[in-house]
């Protein structure tokens, strides 16, 4: 080694040790110290050295990605079964150290690690080898099958009529033929409320929204009103001159639509017939709804149109004309003001959804096959159609994705991977979204009505039965089961 002290002007009496720092400086490109790790130009950092153990935490392996591989084996036992999942390897076992009880002061990672259940892009009940899953809300199942059928003989397959309605007493009113029966869904008790002779026959049915009055709509053109507690025919209403296929009910106020292409309002309590006539249809009147808050008329008619009236207007207010087919299937939703379901018949197909407030077109959904009836949920935000040509289905729709709901389904979908998710589900479960329909009926689904405890819904058809579906839950305050219980299970006769 060259003597450098004399070219540094270092003191003679400096120290070996001195010079040989001083050295190391110069010659640092060329000097290697033994306890020194080597770097290249690219920074990479050296874990070597770190104290995972000091917080209980593994070092993770080099060359392995964790989150893919779980991932892997998470989606393929969510979608073939838990007898697909590989069983660990040596390599995916947790140490010993992962297995102890945890004595470190930062406790982040074990606080905020989501539970794999949460992230199943399923989220089955089926649990997955290895995997702890959290707490989940359990799924709501909707019986494929109807838990009563009622023979209904002479129940009409017309799609311009409107034979059953249910009251807010638990009785539901049936039109058959000419005549009128009483089913009492308490007491299975089934009384014949009229006969209107062989001359007329039953149209339309509707009850008053609270106690026990009757509207009956018939083919010469009159409405009549019963007590049904009396079985006793209270009044006889003139001003149609064809038959009144449709009816509704806004407190003392009944709305009549007939095949003359009018509307009728009658307010029950005036010795008129009628209060105001409504025109604007140009053909047969077929659908009416009154909105819950009793502001709003809808009205559809065999002329492909929906109109909106208020409570004062005899022209409407609102004209929808996006229908291509008769518009019979009409419902309010009870959880969003002025939000307005309907339904085209064999040449439409499709359930469109209108916002009355600002007067806008918001969805529209094409069914597959004539929509013959609407109504909505008023314990969740679902709602239930009825149809006819040509697959005679029932469906269950969640809104305002309009997806349908399963006989089991679950409420949340948490994606790893939307785009992989949304093949895999297409691919395998495809299929099986039929499983979201309700089938039975041999015929159109013609009638509905929904119970007052909001969870049952019955169905009748021109094949001549009534059938009686749980397709709702109950209201959150209400724990107990609908009052048609297992007393009424089996098949019978309304008449």
């Amino acid at each position: 080694m060259e003597d450098l002290s004399g070219h540094l002007n270092i003191p003679p009496a400096a120290s070996a040790a001195t010079l040989r720092h001083v050295d190391r400086m110069i010659n640092s490109n060329h000097y290697t110290s033994p306890s020194r790790t080597i770097y290249s130009d690219r920074f990479i950092p050296s874990r070597s050295a770190s104290k995972f153990a000091l917080f209980n935490i593994a070092s993770p392996p080099e060359g392995r990605d964790d989150s893919s591989s779980a991932y892997t084996t998470l989606l393929r036992t969510a979608l073939f079964g838990p007898d697909f999942a590989p069983p660990p390897t040596p390599e995916k076992t947790a140490s010993p150290a992962m297995t102890l009880p945890s004595r470190n002061i930062f406790r982040y990672k074990t606080e905020t690690r989501q539970s794999m259940h949460s992230l199943s892009p399923f989220m089955c009940e089926d649990s997955v080898p290895g995997v702890v899953h959290g707490p989940v809300k359990a799924p709501r199942k909707v019986p494929r099958s109807p838990f009563k059928v009622l023979d209904a003989p002479a129940l009409q397959d017309d799609f311009y009529l409107n034979l059953v309605d249910w009251s807010s007493h638990n009785v539901l009113a049936v039109g058959l033929g000419n005549c009128v029966y009483l089913w009492n869904a308490c007491s299975s008790k089934v009384t014949k409320l009229c006969d209107l002779g062989i001359d007329d026959l039953v149209c339309s049915v509707g009850w008053a929204q609270r106690g026990t009055h009757l509207a009956v709509g018939t083919s010469n053109g009159k409405v009549q009103i019963w007590d049904a507690s009396r079985c006793k025919k209270i009044r006889s209403l003139e001003g149609h001159r064809l038959r009144v296929g449709a009816l509704a009910w806004s407190s003392s106020l009944l709305s009549s639509g007939g095949r003359d292409k009018n509307i009728y309002q009658r307010d029950i309590r005036a010795q008129e017939d009628f209060v105001s006539k409504l025109s604007g249809h140009k053909s047969e009147v077929c659908g009416l709804k009154w909105s819950y808050d009793n502001r709003e008329l809808a009205s559809g008619g065999n002329d492909n149109r929906l109109f909106v009236w208020n409570q004062h207007s005899t022209q409407p207010v609102l004209k929808y004309c996006e229908h291509t087919a008769a518009v019979k299937a009409i419902a309010w939703s009870p959880h969003l003001h002025g939000l307005l379901a309907s339904g085209g018949g064999t040449a439409d197909r499709c359930i469109r959804f209108w916002n009355t407030t600002t007067n806008s077109h918001l969805s529209c959904m094409d069914t597959g096959s004539q929509v013959c009836n609407l109504v909505w949920s008023k314990n969740v935000n679902e709602l239930v159609s009825t149809h006819g040509y040509s697959q005679n289905q029932i469906i269950v729709w969640r809104y305002p994705t309009m997806s349908k709901v399963h006989y089991i389904y679950c409420d949340k979908l948490y994606l790893f991977n939307f785009y992989l998710f949304l093949t895999c589900f297409t691919i395998i479960f495809g299929p099986l979204m039929q499983l979201a329909t309700l089938t039975g009926h041999t015929y159109r689904v013609l009638y509905l009505a929904i119970s007052p405890d909001g969870q049952t819904i019955v169905t009748g058809a021109g094949d001549e039965t009534l059938r009686f579906w749980n397709v709702f839950p109950s209201p959150k305050s209400q724990n107990t089961d609908s009052e048609i219980g297992a007393s009424s299970l089996g098949r019978t006769i309304i008449r």
